[in-house]
């Protein structure tokens, strides 16, 4: 069987593995810095995948003349602004749709397009504008009216439309007559009280593929074998990790099992992103009291919490005033590694408790909480948001977690488990704790198209391990 190369261009690194497409086997691994080009134009990202290849050769030649695939959140990622209908509802769904579709949201307006919001818009400078309103057959005012304004802005970028399926025919008429790029997708709000993303996530990687990859003019040559970065590329890194943690939680069938409920929780310098694959309980009634329901499937990105960047915001967020002085270094030095410090040993352990903060608040986002509450039938518990207790497998990835060893989960990952927490937040009480040190998720993700059995058996090693 064909070996593949799998890609991710990432924000800070390239990061590629050479996996047997037969058996899923992980034949080499290599990571260089992602090259991007500069203001005057000098540079190509190509010139990181390069490097990267050539070290996957030096270990196992089969990887000059592999398939590639490829995945990518260089030069930004996928920028997504969400239009919608009521704040609470339409916005704060097209918001979740977003992204668990691998976007980086910088921008949420409702309520209806004008002069000012637009300014906003251009502002934010979206790859994409997902623009969502009304249930089914339900309020069409708020819809049509911004793909009105849109139309006669014009708005030039790309659009997914996924609100009311009954207005989506005069929408498309009027984005199709200014010449607006757009695709139609499923209402994400169907009615009340479900959150539909399937629809939408997929449009969002039509539209990255077919707009977004090559409008940031990162690349402008080929490879050794004539293939082009938008060629090798299939989607959003986050939107394709999503997919491999999928693959991790459900598995494909009777003979290919899945690990159960998994969450993921990637710490990186400027975000830490939390991947859920959570069956959820149709007779759970804390979830029924919320407008926009919780989806099994679910991404949120925490912009303030991060090892380099975020270091400051996310200690300040801990209340962690006794790290304050190491993150404000990390701020200001986001290349910082510990091993290169005067004093390793204090740096490294600040870059563990940095970490640990931001994993636990990470979390506590990302997962709802309990709380008792009285009402007409006497004290009982609600609920809200995603219940992570009952939660298999926790996976931790990011540098410090790869490249930190058993300490790492011991005081990253370990104290965000547990039977009770303050504040009720259902986080995973006793799951499997294990690391992607290999970054196999995203090739997972990546193979799980067109190679599904190997995708899932490159996944072994994560459904086997973890420490009680």
């Amino acid at each position: 069987m064909t070996a593949v190369v799998c890609v991710d261009f990432g924000s800070t690194f390239t990061k590629a593995a050479l996996v047997d497409g037969g058996t899923g086997e992980l034949l080499a691994t290599a990571s260089h810095p992602t090259t991007l080009p500069d203001a005057a134009g000098v540079g190509d990202v190509l010139d990181g995948y390069d490097a990267c290849l050539a070290a996957l050769a030096e270990q196992d030649r089969r990887a000059l003349d592999a398939a590639v695939l490829a995945c990518s959140s260089a030069g930004g990622g996928l920028r997504i602004a969400v239009v919608g209908n009521e704040e609470l509802v339409t916005a704060e769904a097209g918001r979740r749709v977003a992204l668990s579709s691998g976007g980086k949201v910088v921008l949420v307006l409702h309520g209806g397009l004008d002069a000012a919001k637009h300014d906003e818009l251009r502002a934010a400078e979206p790859d994409v504008v997902l623009l969502v309103g009304g249930t089914d057959g339900g309020n069409a005012e708020v819809l049509e009216g911004d793909a009105r304004f849109l139309a006669e802005v014009p708005w030039p970028g790309p659009v997914v439309v996924a609100g009311n399926v009954e207005s989506q025919p005069l929408v498309a008429e009027l984005l199709t007559g200014s010449g607006t790029p757009h695709v139609l997708a499923d209402n994400v709000v169907p009615r009340i009280g479900v959150l539909a993303p399937d629809g939408a996530r997929r449009a969002i990687r039509e539209i990255f593929l077919s707009h977004v990859i090559g409008g940031k003019h990162l690349s402008s040559r080929t490879d050794a074998r004539g293939r082009t970065f938008t060629a090798m590329v299939r989607g959003a890194t986050p939107d394709i990790v999503l997919t491999g943690v999928e693959l991790l939680a459900r598995g494909l069938d009777d003979q290919h099992l899945g690990a159960g409920d998994v969450v993921v929780v990637d710490v990186g310098g400027a975000t830490t992103d939390v991947h859920s694959v959570v069956e959820l309980d149709p007779e759970d009634s804390g979830l029924a009291r919320e407008v926009v329901a919780t989806t099994p499937v679910t991404r949120t990105v925490e912009g303030d919490l991060g090892m380099r960047w975020s270091a400051v915001s996310t200690v300040e967020a801990a209340g962690r005033h006794d790290l304050h002085a190491a993150a404000v270094r990390r701020r200001a030095r986001p290349d910082l590694l510990p091993d290169s410090c005067p004093d390793p040993a204090a740096e490294q352990d600040a870059d563990l408790d940095i970490a640990a903060a931001a994993v636990r608040i990470a979390l506590e986002r990302h997962a709802g909480r309990s709380r008792v509450v009285v009402s007409p039938e006497g004290r009982v518990i609600e609920r809200s948001g995603k219940d992570l207790r009952e939660v298999d497998l926790l996976v931790g990835s990011g540098g410090v977690l790869r490249h930190g060893g058993p300490d790492a989960v011991r005081r990253v990952l370990a104290p965000a488990t547990g039977d009770a927490f303050e504040g009720g937040w259902q986080l995973p009480r006793d799951p499997r704790v294990v690391v992607d040190h290999d970054y196999v998720l995203a090739a997972a993700g990546l193979l799980a198209e067109e190679h599904p059995v190997a995708a899932h058996r490159l996944l072994g090693g994560l459904r086997a391990a973890g420490d009680r």
